[in-house]
């Protein structure tokens, strides 16, 4: 999915930032089309002469791959003179796994410097997915339509337990559970002090972890996490302060390993007040599973919390797509409850809305009820009409309701 975004931006701008959690392909996609590379995390005599003699270790065939920047701060500013230097588009990909925490990075090289952020896997790359219906065709306005691809609710599990890292594709379930447990117990045991020097409790980071999985796609506030964080309190030292709560957050947000999703904030011809939390997510909903210890057998047993999984998996999923056609992925709630799981906003002002049942045709017509209220909800003079509503759903054929309402399988989904 990343790699025409990468070739398109490299064509016009001097440097590509691609950022995203750790193993999730940054440096593979980079090889790509990189003509050199520095991996500044297993070369220490590069990092040394990074530090006193940052022009060294620039030169090379363009694009240079730096892979793991961040370890070196001081290379971006570099990195930012070289390419108004050489005045030529192409010369620099950056990876990076982490925000570094002054990260000045965020304001300086507009113009110079483009953002690519790169997700583990959506199922249409994995191959799990057909790629009948496709979200560009979605805000297009398009009709759907696909066939049953013969997807299991018990299938769809497993790519959740397993993720959509790279390296786990192969693996069987029990063992790529295994695998993603070691991944986040990397995280809060070493790399979310490394982040930014702050020594952190393991346990404690633990903690929160947890209760992130326990409010996966919901909008808990951070009181809700710090006093979930209490729920097994086997150390007996009570639950993580705000303060604390706030402090993880931030560290696991430069990893980026969880990834909120914003309020939409339309134009209303009700009186309904909106609400503007955003909902919790993880990167990818393995984490989730991962932190509270999960399987299969457990999911299929708790039917409520593999709804938020499924939620999370699609969101997931809808991020890589419309990052396809530059869109973005939010959400909708308003003071009387009613909420809408995905929103896709198109830059140029195109959207569509949907929201996402495991299945049951009783659960899609609920769903379909609260969309269309929703879009009647909603300032069509302002924001224009949404190009399409819809349920996505675990499995089954793509169509469209009588009521103009789409229902979408998740894997039938692509670009």
């Amino acid at each position: 999915m990343i790699d025409a975004q990468l070739q398109a931006r490299l064509a016009s701008m001097g440097g590509v930032v691609l950022e995203g959690a750790k193993a999730c392909g940054k440096t593979e996609s980079a090889r790509q089309v990189a003509g050199s590379e520095l991996l500044l995390d297993l070369d220490e005599a590069a990092q040394a002469t990074a530090q006193v003699a940052p022009t060294l270790v620039l030169e090379g065939s363009t694009p240079r791959l730096i892979d793991e920047w961040q370890i070196v701060p001081k290379l971006w500013n570099r990195v930012r003179r070289t390419i108004d230097e050489r005045g030529l588009p192409g010369q620099f990909i950056l990876t990076g796994s982490a925000v570094p925490p002054d990260d000045e990075t965020r304001h300086v090289g507009a113009g110079r410097i483009t953002r690519i952020r790169l997700r583990p896997m959506s199922l249409f790359e994995s191959g799990h997915s057909s790629g009948d219906i496709s979200v560009r065709a979605l805000l297009d306005g398009n009709p759907v339509r696909a066939a049953d691809t013969g997807m299991t609710v018990a299938q769809i599990v497993d790519r959740i337990c397993i993720g959509g890292w790279p390296a786990f594709q192969q693996l069987s379930v029990e063992d790529g559970l295994f695998a993603v447990s070691s991944y986040l117990d990397e995280i809060r045991r070493v790399d979310i002090s490394r982040v930014d020097g702050v020594k952190r409790d393991p346990e404690r980071v633990a903690k929160l972890l947890r209760a992130l999985a326990r409010n996966v796609a919901t909008s808990a506030a951070i009181t809700t996490l710090a006093t979930d964080t209490g729920e097994d309190d086997a150390d007996n030292e009570g639950p993580l302060a705000r303060g604390t709560v706030y402090d993880h957050l931030d560290a696991l947000e430069r990893l980026m390993v969880v990834e909120d999703q914003p309020a939409w904030a339309p134009h209303l011809r009700s009186r309904s007040k909106l609400r503007t939390t955003p909902t919790r997510h993880f990167v990818d909903p393995a984490l989730a599973v991962a932190a509270l210890g999960g399987s299969p057998r457990k999911l299929l047993a708790d039917l409520n919390l593999l709804g938020f999984l499924f939620e999370s998996l699609v969101v997931r999923d809808l991020r890589i797509y419309a990052q396809a056609s530059d869109a973005e992925v939010l959400h909708y709630r308003d003071n009387t409850g009613l909420e809408v799981d995905a929103i896709v906003e198109a830059r140029d002002g195109r959207w569509s809305a949907f929201e996402v049942k495991l299945g049951g045709e009783d659960k899609i017509e609920d769903a379909a009820t609260d969309l269309l209220t929703f879009a009647e909800r909603v300032d069509t003079a302002k924001i224009g009409a949404p190009a399409r509503l819809g349920v996505i759903v675990a499995s089954g054929y793509g169509y469209v309701r009588d009521d103009g309402v789409a229902v979408i399988p998740i894997g039938t989904l692509a670009p």
